[in-house]
């Protein structure tokens, strides 16, 4: 893991040997607000829309659907409508779920929760909740552990990274997190909307807190207060790891000596090359991401179905490293080459699904439309690789042509 800090931005890279895989960007005049925690005011409620905006004291205000509003339920009787839930002037306590995106606000939830390295507290609530991700061995162990350190009057959820993790930890993890929560909850009482309550930490921080696991073998920091932040953190959460964590000081920049940049510059690519010789065509559509498969160079050595699956299984494994690098989410429609036999269509799948695993980032696939596409989802949250490394056209307004007289 690579941790740089430039005049414009903070950057994390995540490698496999030299190959870029995950890649992490914050502009410093623009950083993320997901996980902040606001007491905003309601500016207008829409019945219609099923939403309310709250004024959070950002630039525009953020949205807040009757879905993410928390109330007590009532068994008997309907979920209720937005307007029975808040009211103009109302103050409310929202937590950011995704940053603003073009002219869309930011989108929040009542339910708000804290993220700690093994586990996140979710406070107010009687919820208990292990990662999926672990096997069922491992789930009733740290279930048991969960059950016996959950606060009274607050959920948990455990996370992946809390695998083979002592209760000591998750002991040490749920005190932290209390006691943050003591800290914001004392901050909420007496405040006017609209207000910043609590503030997620530095990229560097989150990064670590999400991915520093055990098969990290290093993670190396060009900047003093980075590594200082990185390593404090680390000797209250996991001080096992604090000798991982390296300061580079060598006069040569840390990503141009990991070949990092070019790499990136790679990933913002319109065209990804396949080793065979095919190669995929991403675009970039307000609604969705549409991906295109196409055999290119590669004719194969058989007949035509052995090569179109050969290029599709290839082109799999390539569109999920993407997908993770370039940090695309929403709506993704895959057009694969056409394959006659069903078997095929069926492996193809199953190599694309298992190929999502090793994405963090919550994804669903939706299996093999009547036109023969693939449809899926992924998790968005922020804004991707190509957005942070670019601007709109003033001439063309994004549209990605060089636009002509049309008289």
């Amino acid at each position: 893991m690579l941790v740089t800090t430039g005049n414009r931005r903070s950057q994390i890279a995540v490698l496999e040997g030299r190959e870029l895989i995950e890649h992490y960007v914050a502009n410093h005049a623009d950083e993320s607000i997901v996980g902040n925690i606001y007491v905003g005011r309601v500016e207008n409620v829409l019945p219609g829309m099923e939403a309310a905006f709250l004024d959070i004291g950002e630039a525009r205000n953020a949205v807040l659907y009757v879905g993410e509003v928390g109330y007590e339920e009532d068994l008997e009787g309907p979920a209720p409508r937005i307007e029975t839930l808040l009211k103009s002037g109302q103050a409310v306590v929202a937590q950011v779920t995704k940053d603003p995106m073009g002219s869309k606000g930011a989108r929040l939830t009542t339910e708000v929760s804290l993220a700690g390295r093994y586990l996140v507290l979710v406070p107010n609530s009687d919820s208990l909740g292990i990662s999926r991700r672990l096997g069922d061995a491992e789930r009733r162990r740290l279930r048991d552990i969960a059950n016996r350190l959950r606060p009274e009057g607050h959920g948990m959820i455990v996370r992946t990274a809390a695998m083979g993790a002592s209760e000591e930890d998750l002991e040490r993890d749920v005190a932290r997190l209390t006691r943050i929560w003591n800290e914001v909850s004392d901050r909420i009482e007496g405040s006017k909307p609209p207000k910043l309550i609590y503030s997620e930490p530095p990229l560097a921080i989150r990064v670590v807190r999400d991915l520093f696991t055990s098969d990290v073998e290093e993670v190396v920091v060009d900047s003093e207060e980075s590594y200082h932040q990185i390593k404090d953190y680390l000797e209250e959460v996991a001080p096992e790891f604090g000798d991982r964590v390296q300061l580079y000081t060598d006069p040569m920049g840390l990503f141009d000596r990991y070949q990092i940049t070019e790499q990136v510059r790679k990933a913002i690519d319109r065209k990804v090359w396949l080793q065979s010789g095919g190669h995929i065509v991403i675009d970039r559509t307000e609604a969705m991401t549409v991906i295109d498969v196409n055999t290119g160079r590669y004719v194969g050595r058989s007949t035509l179905e052995d090569t179109v699956l050969h290029a599709n299984l290839e082109a799999a494994e390539e569109i999920a490293k993407q997908l993770r690098l370039r940090d695309i989410g929403g709506i993704i429609v895959i057009d694969f080459i056409d394959m006659g036999y069903e078997r095929n269509r069926d492996e193809l799948l199953r190599t694309f699904e298992r190929a999502l695993l090793r994405d963090k980032t919550r994804t669903q696939v939706y299996g093999v439309s009547e036109l023969g596409l693939v449809q899926m989802t992924r998790k968005k949250v922020s804004e991707g690789l190509l957005e942070a490394f670019s601007d709109k056209c003033e001439v063309c307004e994004g549209r990605g042509v060089v636009l002509t007289e049309l008289g």
